[in-house]
């Protein structure tokens, strides 16, 4: 019955999608693997089926409103190259290691060579269980580098009490529409969780904001350490000049 109504309702949802719609991103999108570091790193993933890596519901049109605020050649936006099946919905945490772990290589991949990049995710459907079983694994140093993380369709949003163990709570934002059970712990796939797309506004909005204040602590913090370095110069070329005089 889940397959069954899932797969139907999503051909629905892509039947009914604007084929002509002009997108910054498709739905394969390997900015960062491909291009390498940028100011804003997006890593998303799409919910079971969906077609790429970043699907077609929500993914791109996120990834999108963060190019609009920050402009394309700005953000790098990473898909998740996992299998998005059907089965691993009904594992405990609501997706398979291997798949978490991919999520998991991407983050640790952009922490480790884009430091000075600010870094925000999401997922939708499995995806945001694959989100929260990614980032709950991250070290704390890591997660600290995350600016925010937007979830749409969270099908651990129950399990999880609304939020990712181990994780900020003010850094992620979980999207759930009216009507989708599967927000509720369920399984049950009804037409409003194959219309987050009108919410793809709010979740990158989101991420906008929390990507900006992390840029703006990270400027803060780079005056701070300039003036002391600026500083204790000053102080070394006074302490130089005394004993010359002397």
């Amino acid at each position: 019955m889940y397959t069954q109504s899932f797969l139907t309702l999503a051909l629905t949802a892509l039947a009914a999608a604007t084929p002509l719609e002009k997108r910054a991103t498709g739905p394969t999108s390997n900015e960062f693997t491909q291009g390498g570091c940028r100011d804003v790193m997006f890593a998303f993933a799409r919910g079971s089926t969906e077609i790429g890596n970043m699907g077609a519901i929500c993914g791109p049109q996120t990834s999108d409103g963060l190019k609009a605020a920050f402009g394309d050649a700005a953000v790098a936006t990473e898909g998740i190259k996992y299998d998005a099946a059907l089965a691993p919905n009904a594992l405990p945490g609501g997706t398979d290691q291997k798949s978490a772990q991919a999520m998991a290589d991407i983050l640790n991949a952009m922490a480790t060579q884009c430091p000075n990049s600010v870094i925000v995710a999401g997922g939708y459907s499995q995806g945001a269980a694959v989100s929260h079983r990614s980032i709950e694994s991250l070290a704390p140093a890591t997660q600290d580098m995350i600016a925010g993380v937007i979830l749409y369709g969270d099908t651990q949003n129950t399990q999880d009490n609304g939020q990712i163990p181990g994780f900020d709570p003010a850094k992620t934002k979980i999207i759930c529409a009216p009507g989708d059970l599967v927000c509720k712990g369920t399984l049950t796939i009804l037409p409003p969780h194959l219309s987050y797309g009108a919410n793809a506004a709010e979740g990158s909005a989101f991420l906008v904001q929390k990507a900006q204040a992390m840029m703006a602590a990270k400027k803060a913090k780079r005056a701070a350490e300039v003036k002391r370095e600026v500083g204790n110069l000053a102080e070394k070329m006074v302490k130089v000049a005394v004993k010359m005089v002397a």
